[in-house]
């Protein structure tokens, strides 16, 4: 039995050498001869590709041999209300939460912990904001993104909410954010503040003079104020479907049908000044309302469709007699005319003659002109 143990350190290794299973150094790459002839000592090998060094007995250890963990060692211990970026060689690889400890092997790279005082403010510091907002899939962080960190990205013309363990705390800006929820829960609410469409389909309401009739309301509006919508309003969008439908019941209930068809943009104007006034009062600007449809039952459209077509046919009927009357009246003017005008009388009888002749292929004539007139168109001769 050899008195020496031969232990081989390599390159990407370090070697904890314990006699008594107590620390006692650290061993670096190389051949290492140890006397040991009461198989006393052991060596454990650790690969430090990795760079954190872990041990179940991590604690133990530290307490024990202090100097020796810090020679070999970059040691970060966090408080309560901090948060830890772990760089390596310059370049970010993780997030430790607050309490944490741990150890990383010197030699095995550059290694630096910048801490982050957590305190009131939640939000991600500037530099590394968009590193853990849009980590790569192969980056060591990404998991610890989703872990320790809530990213938000509010769209143009939004309006975005913060809120940290339920209270909101600010409005956000278009742009992308993010913070850490280390001891704390964060939510971002999006708010849309363009201006947005809202349908009300088929209300089944009843007139004044008691005809059921389906309507369908279309309405237009934008969130004004979202802090007011988001405070006072849980569903701001349902407050505002249920306004609508009072609205709309109300100025269908108290007018009748015959009001309904004749003035539809005075309706509208009284939903819209009905919701207007209630909705602003919680952050919503109603811009538009609109009846779309009013549809009857089918024997109500029979009815209608009967009543329509008597008040043309009397219509018409008014204007065939007016136009009757007017054409006696021009004809009663112009017998008068050719009563009094017995040159006038001679006129009408030739042109009445044109018209005939136009009518005639031959035309034998007896007596001259004035037998023509005479025998052809007996206009007063005998009176004479």
């Amino acid at each position: 039995m050899y008195p020496y143990q031969r232990i081989v350190i390599a390159r990407h290794e370090r070697g904890l050498l314990f006699r008594d299973r107590s620390l006692q150094a650290v061993l670096d790459p190389g051949v290492h001869r140890i006397a040991d002839p009461h198989r006393r000592v052991e060596v454990e090998v650790h690969d430090i590709s990795g760079v954190e060094f872990t041990h179940p007995h991590l604690d133990v250890l530290v307490r024990a041999v202090p100097t020796l963990v810090t020679d070999h060692f970059v040691i970060a211990r966090l408080g309560d209300d901090e948060a830890g970026l772990v760089y390596v060689d310059g370049v970010l690889t993780g997030v430790l939460p607050p309490g944490s400890r741990r150890y990383y092997w010197k030699d095995a790279a550059d290694v630096r912990v910048e801490r982050v005082q957590l305190g009131a403010d939640p939000e991600v510091p500037e530099p590394v904001r968009r590193l853990l907002a849009r980590p790569r899939p192969d980056s060591p962080f990404a998991m610890a993104r989703n872990r320790h960190v809530h990213v938000a990205e509010i769209a143009d013309r939004h309006v975005g909410l913060l809120l940290v363990d339920g209270r909101l705390v600010r409005t956000l800006d278009p742009g992308l954010y993010a913070y850490w929820t280390f001891n704390r829960t964060v939510q971002v609410e999006q708010i849309d503040q363009r201006l947005q469409p809202m349908e009300v389909q088929g209300q089944e309401i009843l007139t004044r003079d008691k005809v059921t009739i389906r309507v369908n309301l279309t309405a237009s509006y934008r969130v004004s104020d979202p802090v007011k919508a988001r405070s006072s309003l849980d569903r701001f969008t349902e407050y505002l479907y249920r306004e609508l439908q009072f609205g709309l019941r109300q100025a269908v209930g108290t007018r009748t049908l015959d009001a309904l068809l004749e003035n539809k943009g005075q309706l509208d104007q009284s939903i819209l000044d009905h919701v207007r006034e209630n909705a602003s009062a919680h952050g919503i600007e109603v811009t538009k309302t609109g009846v779309r449809d009013l549809i009857l039952p089918g024997d109500m459209r029979e009815l209608l469709n009967q009543v329509v077509e008597a008040e043309k046919a009397a219509q018409a009927n008014v204007i065939k007699r007016r136009e009757e009357t007017a054409a006696t009246r021009s004809l009663l003017n112009t017998a008068k005319l050719m009563d009094e005008n017995p040159t006038l009388m001679r006129l009408k009888e030739l042109e009445a003659l044109e018209k005939v002749a136009d009518k005639v292929d031959r035309l034998t004539v007896f007596g001259g002109l004035d037998g023509v007139l005479n025998d052809t168109v007996r206009i007063g001769v005998r009176a004479e």
